[in-house]
């Protein structure tokens, strides 16, 4: 009978010489360590056989706040090698947030910072969970501790493809966080299909420079290498100066958009620096046209930028192959093989290429639901089991998918519908704007006006009513801001996303008192 656990497939990929390298750690104690596939295949085991060890029930969660370290990436293995839930949580989360996952959740085992101890394991235990280790980014905490004593073999556990492999919670930025089920099946599709979409190879080297506990570091980075039986080089945190220095041994990075801005900001990233270099990846958040012209002039690379969510994983890429199409920027390329991508009105109603409208999505890699939560899956997926992204855009002619934004950033304002993107997009082109984000605030006569807060370039001399005269010659009166604010910088979440919400709350009583 085929095991359709994830780990079986990735484990299945290890190379047959299990002493080569497969990760080395670039920063952090002891920099640089060496782990051989065969100390993830052991380490793996031993960590698999202490969870089991714990007699937990049958889809036990195991929950998980941690700096990032190769033994926490082992620990997610080992929770997919033993069978059971992996849920990862944001290192900035706090008591409060932390109590919600916990309390929502329900995991059978917690594993946490040793620093975080004393009050995790309050919040833990009051909970009911049982079992609360720490674990460190030095390789000490109670968890190694345990391990070692069990023993480095360990038989897969069975399972089928629906099976939940990972619960990843929202960011929730309105109402309580939602935890996306995603099952061995979405993970392992969307895997498979990138490692062949993106030409992933055996002797690829890839720098890893993000977090572990989202979508983009510990699937998608993650998965890649491990299945192509490829080299890690492994930053705990991401140092411009310190990657750039590592990009002549590798051949793959992977990035949000504010990297590829400190990148360009050094002095040292040049073409013959990214000479060695296969591949860009860009994703997580907007790619500013500016920044992916700048880095091809730099690089002679060209940035790939792909589309994915917590719910779905990878759901489109600009193509790797030239004989597919180009690699153009401000989209986010094509549907990937096997997504079924498409634009609906606000009634439901397909809506012709380049029109703006809801985006909707369907495939293997889609979720199973929301954890706990029946009522707000079946809001979010169509009667014919189309899932509703919450985002909003349009596919050209040519198939390439453009993201406008997200359907609740959309303002209304005196009944026109206004895509604050599109804004954006005239904003970031002025003199002097480093970018741009644009909201919508309560407004007595307007329902909600436009509000714009730019970034200016250092040294550059802006002003809100200069802008916002040049907008006027450029769009439509109603698109026009009522505001516009001059600032240093945007707030942002742990992977670099504008947090709109908090600027929506920072100016909300700006026209109503």
């Amino acid at each position: 009978m085929k095991n359709n656990n994830l780990f079986a497939a990735l484990h299945a990929a290890f190379p047959t010489d299990l002493d080569r390298t497969a990760i080395e750690t670039a920063d952090g104690p002891g920099a640089p360590l060496y782990y051989r596939w065969r100390d993830l295949e052991r380490g793996t085991a031993m960590l698999a056989n202490l969870l089991r060890s714990l007699d937990l029930p049958a889809g036990a969660r195991i929950a998980v706040q941690t700096e990032k370290s190769v033994e926490a990436l082992m620990l997610y293995l080992a929770v997919l090698r033993a069978g059971y839930v992996y849920l990862p949580l944001n290192t900035a989360y706090q008591a409060g947030e932390i109590e919600y996952f916990i309390g929502n959740a329900e995991p059978s085992v917690v594993v946490c910072s040793g620093r975080n101890f004393g009050w995790v394991s309050k919040l833990a235990f009051k909970a009911g969970t049982r079992n609360v280790f720490t674990l460190n980014d030095d390789r000490s905490g109670s968890l190694l501790d345990r391990a070692a004593l069990m023993s480095d073999r360990h038989e897969v556990a069975q399972r089928s493809d629906d099976d939940l492999a990972a619960i990843l919670y929202t960011s929730g930025t309105t109402g309580r966080s939602k935890g996306a089920m995603l099952t061995h099946a979405n993970l392992l599709s969307n895997a498979l299909m990138l490692k062949d979409y993106w030409g992933w190879r055996a002797d690829d080297v890839l720098i890893h420079a993000l977090p572990i506990f989202h979508v983009h570091g510990l699937f998608v980075a993650s998965h890649g290498a491990l299945l192509a039986g490829a080299k890690m080089i492994w930053f705990a945190k991401f140092d411009a100066r310190k990657v750039i220095e590592r990009l002549p041994e590798a051949t793959v990075f992977m990035g949000v958009p504010t990297l590829y801005v400190r990148m360009l900001a050094e002095p040292g990233l040049s073409r013959q620096s990214c000479a060695h270099m296969r591949l860009f990846i860009a994703g997580s958040a907007p790619l500013l046209l500016e920044t992916f012209n700048e880095w091809t002039a730099r690089t002679s690379h060209t940035i790939l930028e792909r589309y994915g969510m917590s719910e779905t994983v990878m759901l489109s890429s600009n193509p790797y192959d030239p004989a597919q199409g180009e690699r153009r920027g401000g989209t986010v390329g094509l549907p990937l093989p096997g997504v079924g991508l498409r634009i609906r009105d606000d009634k439901g109603h397909p809506l012709p290429a380049g029109e703006i409208g809801h985006i909707e999505v369907k495939g293997p890699n889609v979720f199973k639901g929301y954890w706990r939560m029946p009522e707000k899956t079946a809001d979010d997926f169509t009667t014919d089991l189309w899932f509703k992204t919450g985002d909003v855009g349009k596919i050209g002619s040519d198939g390439y998918v453009t993201i406008v934004g997200r359907s609740k950033d959309l303002i209304i304002s005196g009944g026109y519908n206004v895509y604050p993107a599109e804004i954006e997009g005239y904003v970031n082109e002025m003199p002097g704007v480093a970018e741009s984000a644009v909201i919508g605030v309560p407004h007595a006569d307007f329902g909600e006006a436009v509000v714009a807060v730019v970034v200016r370039k250092p040294g550059a001399a802006l002003d809100g009513a200069t802008i916002g005269a040049e907008l006027k010659t450029q769009i439509a009166n109603f698109k026009v801001p009522k505001a516009v604010f001059v600032v240093d910088d945007l707030p942002r979440n742990a992977m670099g996303k504008v947090q709109k919400n908090l600027l929506r709350e920072q100016h909300k009583a700006l026209f109503t008192g």
